[in-house]
């Protein structure tokens, strides 16, 4: 039995530390907050997530939470669609939206049910403590050390496990500045039930039915610019000017219920090294991801699934060959990922500041939109299934294995 210490109850940290506790091993996972609730959190769970959960055996767990699938995607110029693709885009399983929140509640209350898994929430780390050149275990903000044989740093891109073991986060593409608002619902029922991007005038946003019913919407800004400072009806009417009809007229008309705008900062990343002698980082922290496709919760599920499977299997003395090798499996599918991410947003970012380009694209859409869709539905495919190879071959155990069924 390896003792474990996971830091950080995200999407990567509280998966592993269940499969982990599940396999027989001591496991404490320590948590910062309290309670999950965030203004702002990835609910768009990709074929590729959903197939990780599947392999975890949690398909029934996730199939009882609130969920609604997402029934395509759109791109639209100068407020006309330039073009429009249905779900699930040839996969067996579409884009699913389901409250972060509730996930991460129930893969907890699972959790709790292990005889091994020990929480610590509300409890942030102070320091990494170190035994003849090895990491051998943490020290919380109330004085307690927990000792470990490796210690998993899944504690978000601000990472001060990584920050503590002293790896450097190498900067990959330029961040992104995003303003956050959400319309409650209900909402028409009328309302596109996809997840819609939006470039008009020199403005790049999108939009998205969220899964409890609310209205999402994220407005990009220049990276470093300032906040614009409007009243709640002016931004309405700046969203009104962006989102095609009926869609502006619920914002314009429903402005005074705008929650927001929330600022949230993302800068994408590669950790230098994931692993050090007693460490492993995961998710965000070992490769902090764009937002665009919604790739953090799917590749932090996919990291923890691959990390369980090394892992569970390893005497103490070979946790850090597992931890190394975590590394070089998960490395191809992370990059490719970054390098698609990167690409889809060079391409909004032309697009939405050129107007010659928007104008030409407006009028021409009969004949470029099929061009355009071509291009950007190529890219999807591994942003959606993932890298193939990417996953351990073999299945878990019968009994913790459940088929895909929603």
């Amino acid at each position: 039995m390896n003792r474990f210490v996971v830091v950080g109850a995200g999407p990567a940290g509280l998966s592993l530390a269940l499969q982990l506790a599940r396999a027989g091993h001591s496991v404490a996972l320590v948590e910062a907050s309290r309670q999950f609730s965030r203004q702002f959190r990835g609910d768009a769970l990709m074929p590729c997530g959903q197939e990780a959960l599947a392999r975890m055996g949690l398909s029934d767990l996730v199939a009882g939470l609130p969920q609604r699938p997402l029934t395509g995607w759109s791109v639209w110029v100068n407020g006309r669609k330039l073009f429009a693709v249905a779900e699930p885009m040839g996969s067996l399983q579409p884009c699913r939206l389901v409250p972060q929140q509730l996930l991460l509640e129930a893969l907890l209350a699972e959790a709790l049910q292990e005889p091994l898994f020990q929480w610590h929430p509300g409890q942030a780390v102070k320091r990494l403590q170190r035994s003849g050149g090895r990491i051998c275990g943490v020290e919380l903000a109330d004085g307690r050390r927990l000792k470990a044989d490796l210690v998993v740093g899944c504690d978000g891109r601000q990472s001060l496990v990584r920050r503590e073991a002293g790896i450097q986060l190498h900067q990959r593409g330029k961040g992104l500045e995003v303003l956050w608002f959400e319309l409650p619902g209900p909402l028409p029922a009328d309302l596109d039930g996809g997840f819609n991007t939006h470039l008009c005038g020199g403005a790049l946003g999108s939009s998205c039915v969220g899964a409890r019913g609310e209205l999402q919407l994220a407005w990009l800004l220049e990276n470093g610019g300032p906040t614009p400072q409007r009243t709640p009806q002016a931004w309405g009417n700046a969203w009104a000017q962006l989102l095609p009809p009926p869609l502006a007229n619920v914002v314009r008309e429903r402005a005074a219920e705008l929650h927001g705008p929330l600022r949230v900062s993302v800068q994408v990343g590669l950790a230098e090294r994931w692993h050090q002698p007693g460490l492993l980082l995961l998710g965000d922290a070992a490769h902090p991801m764009s937002p665009v496709r919604a790739q953090g919760i799917n590749m932090a599920l996919r990291d923890s699934l691959v990390a369980a499977s090394l892992l569970s299997q390893a005497t103490p003395e070979e946790l850090d060959r597992a931890a190394a090798a975590v590394q070089q499996q998960r490395l191809p599918e992370i990059q490719r990922a970054q390098a698609l991410q990167s690409a889809e947003a060079g391409q909004g970012h032309l697009v939405g500041h050129t107007p010659l380009l928007r104008a030409l694209l407006a009028q021409g859409r009969a004949l470029l939109g099929p061009v355009a869709q071509r291009v950007w539905q190529t890219r999807q495919t591994p942003l959606r299934e993932g890298l193939a190879g990417a996953l351990p071959a073999a299945e878990l155990s019968p009994q913790r294995t459940n088929s895909i069924s929603w």
